[in-house]
């Protein structure tokens, strides 16, 4: 059985046939292909992935893959850069997913129920989220606002994108070229747990922020 990376690739390699053309996509090397993909990390190659693995975020890191040499180094920055933050934003999730970083917050953690109003207590963790991304500025980054299944379907969706969105301003606001980041909602269609118990709800209830290699540092 294949592993959800291994899944991954091969819906990107499937999605770049379609996109190229099948003879086209089998004349390119393994960086090429990257390239190609990276280039719209976090657009239409990332969400194809999402949609498949059930996690935008995750298919917006597994699209930008470079591979070669160069993603060799750059997965090892993301890896110093991983520890860092492990250190710095107690509380959230770190984990190294391909040549990139996925931070899951609990929504608790940022925000007060049924508010996008970042928390005075989240807000050293976004500062120093954003410090590490002027330390490390060669990255772009999607976040992604969730929900549980409680309430109506576009609620969900709305509060879901007023949250991302709050993310990605906050973190402007400290500094981040907001070139650097997308917002993107997607209420309570990628669940990481079952809705029928308020444990499962609470898992739901996240931001992720996938992390991932720019156009500059996939020039050799």
């Amino acid at each position: 059985m294949l592993s959800p990376v291994s899944k991954s690739r091969m819906f990107v390699t499937c999605t770049l046939a379609l996109t190229l053309g099948v003879a086209a996509c089998a004349s390119l090397s393994r960086k090429e292909k990257g390239a190609v993909i990276g280039a719209t990390a976090g657009g239409a190659v990332g969400g194809v992935i999402g949609n498949q693995t059930g996690s935008t975020a995750r298919g917006a890191i597994i699209g930008a893959v470079i591979g070669g040499t160069v993603g060799a180094v750059i997965g090892h920055q993301m890896d110093q850069q991983a520890k860092e933050l492990r250190q710095d934003i107690p509380g959230a999730t770190v984990t190294r997913v391909g040549e990139g970083i996925a931070v899951t917050f609990a929504s608790g953690l940022l925000y007060d129920f049924d508010s996008d109003v970042v928390r005075a207590a989240a807000a050293t963790n976004l500062r120093n989220l954003a410090a590490s991304l002027g330390k490390y500025p060669k990255t772009d980054l999607l976040i992604v606002g969730h929900t549980d299944s409680k309430g109506a379907d576009d609620y969900n969706q709305t509060l879901s994108q007023k949250r991302a969105t709050a993310a990605s301003n906050y973190l402007a606001a400290q500094g981040v070229s907001s070139a650097r980041l997308r917002a993107l909602g997607r209420g309570e269609t990628e669940p990481v747990a079952s809705n029928d118990t308020e444990t499962g709800r609470q898992s739901n209830r996240r931001v992720e922020i996938a992390i991932y290699a720019n156009a500059s540092a996939r020039t050799p």
